[in-house]
C-alpha cells in the first residue's frame, strides 16, 4: 500500500469493489424513505465531454448525500438511442446506426464508471432497443384507442433534390438550403402523426403548482402553452359575402380601431380572393414565405414585410371595409390564420402600419385624457403623431367606439364582447398557443410508427398481439436522406390485420422525444415481457416495484428542455393516468436545472462547435475527483462558467492536502495534552462546517461546499501541529471531513476511510450531524465608530448586553483617543455588529 496519492490507482480499484459488490444496487425497502433521483439520460454521441460531466458529476453527488441522509436512493442511467446522428453517420461513413450507436454506448459505459458514479447499471434502458420501442408502439396504440393519436397535414421542411424532409439542422443558411445537396428548402405539408396534447392543455398550466420546479421553467411552459381568453369573430369579405374567415383577439374592446386585416400566406381564401392586379405579387411572396420554416418566421426580428391583396373584409361593429393583407409573421398553424390589426394599440401592428401607410386610429386613451375632455387627444392628427402604440389595458377607457365611448377596462371587454355575441358576430373563446405535438419523423432510425394503410379498411392499427414491429436490420441507406422504410420491400409491405388484402405499412418513425417522455418508468422494469406477446390490457413495468418507486422525486438537467421534454414528459404522465397505469399526475416532483459548461470560445460545448474538452485526459492526469471537484467548484451549479483548466491545480493541491492529513504523521510530538479552549476551537470548526455543507447539498450550492471543505481542511492542518491532534475532536473532525467529501470525491473518501480502518463503505455510512449550539461561537467581533468612522474592533461574549457592550466600547483606549474632550451624545449599539458613538 502506497503512501503517496495515486488517483488513478485508488479509483480503478474501488470502482471495481463498488460493481464487485453491487454496492449500488436497487433495493425496495419500505422501512426507508424512498428517493428516486434521476439526470437526464445521454445521447450516446461517442464521447463523454465536459458538458455531460458538469450535468453528471454533481447529480451524482447529490444522490450519493441522499443516500447518507438515511434515504433508500436509486439512481438509474440509460441511453437515448435513436437520432439523425445515427442515420447521418450510417450515411457517411457506411456503417449501420444500430452498430455506431451500440459501439457508442459501449464507450461511453466505461467513461460514466470512470466518473465513479452510483449508477444502477442493472436497470440500464437503450432505446433503440425492441425491448424498449415495443413499448412506445404499445403506447402509441393506446393513444389511438383513446383518441390522442391522429393523422393531420402538417408543415415540413422539403428539399426538392433529395426528395425527402429534413430535420432542422440539415438546413444551412440565411438562404436556408440543403446541407446535402445545397438545393433551396421549401415547406411542404404533409399527412403526419401528431399526439393530442391540447386536450391537456388546462391541466399541464395547473399542474404547474403543484410542483417543485425552477420559477423560469413554469413561466416557460406557462408562456408556452399561452393560455388566453378572448373573442373570435367573422370576418366577411367585401362583395364576396359568401366568404369569410374568422380572427380571434384579447383586446375586443379595440375591435373599432381594426385599420386593416393580415391573412397568413397559406390562407385558403388567399387565392380565391386575390385581386388579378395583385396575384403576381402575392404569388411571389406566398413562395417566398414558404421558403421559411415557422420558427424562422416566429423569431424573425427586424421590419415586418406584407402584401396587400386588393380585397377588403368589413369590421362587424361598425361595418367598415378594411384592407386585406398577407405576412409571413401570421401562421396558418396558430390560432386561426388571421388576425385584426390595431397599429394605435399593438406595437407590431404600429410598426407594419407606419412602414406600409396605413392609418392608425386611436380608439383607447388613458382615463385621465378621457376624463379631461379633450377630444383633440384622440383626432386624426393625434393618431398620426403617435411615435408608438399604446398598448395599456387597466386604467384604459374606449374612445372613437360608437356607443361605447367612455368605457374602462375590464367592463370594455365584457361591454364588446357580449354585442358581438348578440348580434351574432362572434363568441367568447379560451385559445392557446399550445399546438399538438408532431411525433411523425421521415427517417429511419426511429421507432416504427405501428400503422397499416389498407385500400379496402383505411388506416389500421397494428394489433397489440403483433407487436413490435421491428425496424429492418438490412435497410439500404441512400445519399439523399430518403428513409429507406420507403423502399425496403419486406418491411414496406405486409398484409391488412383486417381483411387481409395487400397493404402497406406507414414509413414514418416517431420523435425521439416518444423515447424520453417516459423512460423514468421503464428504468422500473428495462425490456420488461421482451418476446411476449402483447395485449391491451398490459403494463409496461413491475407494477409492484412501480408503485413503490414511482415518481421521480428529484431530477436534474438543462433549462433548454423546458418546453419540449418537459412539457412532454408531464403529458405522457397524465395520458398514463388516464389509462390506468398511474396514480398520479406529474413525473417528477421537483426539478433542478444545471447551467452551462462553457467552451473557450464561450460557447456551449458541442461537438458540432468543435470546442469540446475531452476530460479523459483530466481523469488520467489529475484523477476523476479532481475533475468532479473542480467542475463543482467552478461557480454556482444553476449558472455554470466557462471551462478553465489553469484552476483544476488549485483543487488537485486540496486533495493532496486531505491525502496528507490522514496518511502523513505530524511533525512535531506534543507530551503535553491539548486544553480545552484548543477542543472547544476544533469542534467548533467541525461543526460549524458540517452545518455549512449539508445547507449547499441539500440547496445544489456545490461551489460553497468545496470552499467550506478547503477552509476546514486548513484549519486541520494548522491543529495537525498541535497536541489536540489524536485527540477524540481530532477523530471527530478527521471522519467529518471524509464523510462531508464522500458525495462529492468518492474515491479518496473511501480510500481515506478505510485506511482510517473504518468498516466498508463510506458510502454507506449515515450522514454526520451539525451540532448549532457547538457550532456557536464565544466571541464576536465588533467595529466601534465614532461619528460614523471605524475607529477600533473589540471582541465581546456572543451572549453580551447591550449595557456590556457599551461599556467595552468606551473603555476602548483607542475610542477614548478618537472621544477625548468631547462630549458623547448618543451611542448606538447593534449587538453583534457594531457600537456607533456620537461625540462633539
Amino acid at each position: 500500500m502506497t503512501d503517496r496519492y495515486e488517483p488513478q490507482t485508488i479509483e480503478s480499484k474501488w470502482q471495481q469493489k463498488w460493481e464487485e459488490t453491487r454496492l449500488y444496487r436497487r433495493v425496495e425497502d419500505p422501512d426507508k424513505e424512498k428517493w428516486y433521483f434521476l439526470t437526464m439520460l445521454p445521447y450516446p454521441s461517442g464521447d463523454l465531454h465536459t458538458g455531460h460531466w458538469y450535468a453528471m458529476a454533481p447529480s451524482d453527488a447529490a444522490a450519493r448525500y441522499r443516500r447518507m441522509r438515511g434515504m433508500n436512493v436509486w439512481f438509474p442511467i440509460g441511453f437515448d438511442a435513436f437520432g439523425l446522428p445515427a442515420e447521418n453517420a450510417a450515411i457517411k461513413r457506411n456503417i449501420h446506426p444500430h452498430k455506431w450507436t451500440m459501439r457508442n454506448i459501449e464507450r461511453m459505459r466505461g467513461q460514466l464508471r470512470q466518473m465513479g458514479t452510483m449508477f444502477d447499471w442493472e436497470h440500464e434502458a437503450i432505446t433503440c432497443l425492441p425491448g424498449y420501442y415495443q413499448w412506445n408502439q404499445w403506447f402509441f396504440r393506446k393513444f389511438y384507442d383513446m383518441g390522442l393519436a391522429y393523422r393531420d397535414k402538417a408543415p415540413v421542411d422539403w428539399c426538392p433534390t433529395c426528395n425527402t424532409t429534413l430535420a432542422r439542422e440539415q438546413v444551412w443558411g440565411e438562404d436556408r438550403h440543403c446541407e446535402r445537396c445545397g438545393t433551396p428548402v421549401i415547406v411542404k405539408e404533409l399527412e403526419q402523426w401528431k399526439f393530442r396534447i391540447t386536450k391537456y392543455a388546462d391541466e399541464l398550466l395547473e399542474g404547474l403548482d403543484k410542483i417543485d420546479w425552477p420559477e423560469r421553467v413554469k413561466t416557460l411552459q406557462r408562456n408556452w402553452i399561452g393560455r388566453s381568453e378572448g373573442v373570435e369573430f367573422e370576418m366577411k369579405i367585401q362583395g364576396r359575402e359568401d366568404l369569410s374567415f374568422r380572427v380571434f383577439t384579447t383586446r375586443p374592446d379595440t375591435t373599432f380601431g381594426m385599420s386593416f386585416a393580415v391573412l397568413a400566406p397559406e390562407h385558403p381564401l388567399v387565392e380565391q380572393i386575390t385581386a388579378p392586379e395583385y396575384r403576381e405579387e402575392v404569388e411571389a411572396y406566398v413562395a417566398k414565405a414558404k421558403r421559411k420554416s415557422e420558427l424562422v418566421r416566429q423569431q424573425e426580428a427586424g421590419e415586418k414585410s406584407g402584401v396587400f391583396i386588393g380585397a377588403y373584409a368589413i369590421n362587424p361593429v361598425n361595418g367598415q371595409p378594411v384592407p386585406i393583407w398577407i405576412a409571413d409573421y401570421v401562421l396558418m398553424t396558430y390560432g386561426t390564420g388571421a388576425i385584426m390589426a390595431v397599429p394605435a394599440h399593438d406595437q407590431r401592428d404600429f410598426e407594419f402600419a407606419r412602414k406600409y401607410g396605413l392609418p392608425t386610429p386611436i380608439v383607447i386613451v388613458p382615463k385621465e385624457v378621457w376624463e379631461a375632455g379633450d377630444a383633440s387627444a384622440w383626432s386624426e392628427e393625434a393618431a398620426a403623431a403617435m411615435e408608438a402604440a399604446y398598448t395599456l389595458k387597466e386604467g384604459g377607457v374606449m374612445v372613437n367606439s360608437g356607443p361605447f365611448d367612455g368605457t374602462a377596462w375590464p367592463q370594455s371587454f365584457d361591454a364588446t364582447a357580449k354585442w358581438l355575441e348578440e348580434h351574432a358576430a362572434g363568441e367568447r373563446k379560451i385559445n392557446y398557443r399550445l399546438r399538438d405535438w408532431l411525433i411523425s419523423r421521415q427517417r429511419y432510425w426511429g421507432t416504427p410508427i405501428p400503422i397499416i394503410y389498407c385500400p379496402e379498411c383505411g388506416t389500421v392499427p397494428v394489433p397489440y398481439e403483433d407487436l413490435p414491429v421491428i425496424l429492418p436490420e438490412d435497410a439500404q441507406f441512400r445519399p439523399t436522406g430518403e428513409s429507406p422504410l420507403k423502399f425496403h420491400e419486406a418491411f414496406l409491405h405486409v398484409k391488412c390485420p383486417v381483411c387481409g388484402a395487400d397493404a402497406t405499412r406507414e414509413t414514418d418513425t416517431m420523435d425521439t422525444f416518444m423515447d424520453s417522455s417516459w423512460y423514468q418508468y421503464a428504468y422500473v422494469s428495462p425490456y420488461w415481457k421482451e418476446g411476449e406477446t402483447l395485449s391491451p390490457d398490459d403494463i409496461p413495468w413491475d407494477k409492484a416495484v412501480g408503485e413503490y418507486w414511482l415518481p421521480v422525486d428529484q431530477y436534474t438537467g438543462g433549462i433548454e428542455h423546458a418546453t419540449m421534454h418537459l412539457l412532454y414528459t408531464r403529458f405522457f404522465t397524465k395520458a398514463m393516468r388516464d389509462v390506468g397505469l398511474v396514480d398520479f399526475d406529474e413525473p417528477m416532483l421537483r426539478l433542478f436545472n444545471q447551467g452551462i459548461i462553457l467552451g473557450a470560445d464561450g460557447e456551449k460545448m458541442s461537438k458540432s462547435r468543435g470546442n469540446v474538452v475531452n476530460p479523459d485526459d483530466y481523469v488520467s492526469k489529475y484523477g476523476a475527483d479532481t475533475v468532479r471537484a473542480f467542475l463543482m467548484f467552478i461557480g454556482p451549479w444553476d449558472q455554470g462558467g466557462p471551462w478553465d483548466p489553469r484552476g483544476i491545480e488549485g483543487v488537485h493541491r486540496f486533495l493532496h492536502r486531505v491525502w496528507s492529513l490522514v496518511v502523513d504523521p505530524p511533525k512535531k510530538q506534543h507530551d503535553q495534552p491539548a486544553d480545552d479552549k484548543a477542543i472547544t476551537d476544533l469542534r467548533r470548526a467541525t461543526h460549524k462546517t458540517l452545518l455549512k455543507v449539508t445547507e449547499d447539498y441539500e440547496k445544489f450550492k456545490f461551489n460553497t461546499m468545496i470552499a467550506a471543505l478547503m477552509g476546514f481542511s486548513n484549519t486541520l492542518i494548522a491543529a495537525k501541529e498541535t497536541p489536540v491532534y489524536g485527540t477524540e475532536a481530532w477523530d471527530e473532525a478527521i471522519t467529518s471531513l471524509l464523510l462531508m467529501m464522500a458525495p462529492a470525491m468518492p474515491h479518496i473518501s473511501e480510500e481515506l476511510w478505510a485506511r482510517l480502518g473504518k468498516p466498508y463503505s463510506i458510502h454507506q455510512q449515515p450522514w454526520p450531524e451539525g451540532d448549532p449550539e457547538l457550532a456557536k461561537e464565544e466571541v464576536v467581533e465588533i467595529a466601534i465608530q465614532v461619528n460614523g468612522k471605524v475607529r477600533d474592533r473589540i471582541q465581546v461574549a456572543v451572549d453580551a448586553d447591550k449595557a456590556g457592550i457599551e461599556a467595552a466600547a468606551l473603555a476602548s483606549p483607542r475610542v477614548q483617543k478618537w472621544t477625548a474632550g468631547k462630549t458623547i451624545r448618543k451611542v448606538i449599539v447593534v449587538p453583534g455588529r457594531m457600537v456607533n458613538i456620537v461625540a462633539n
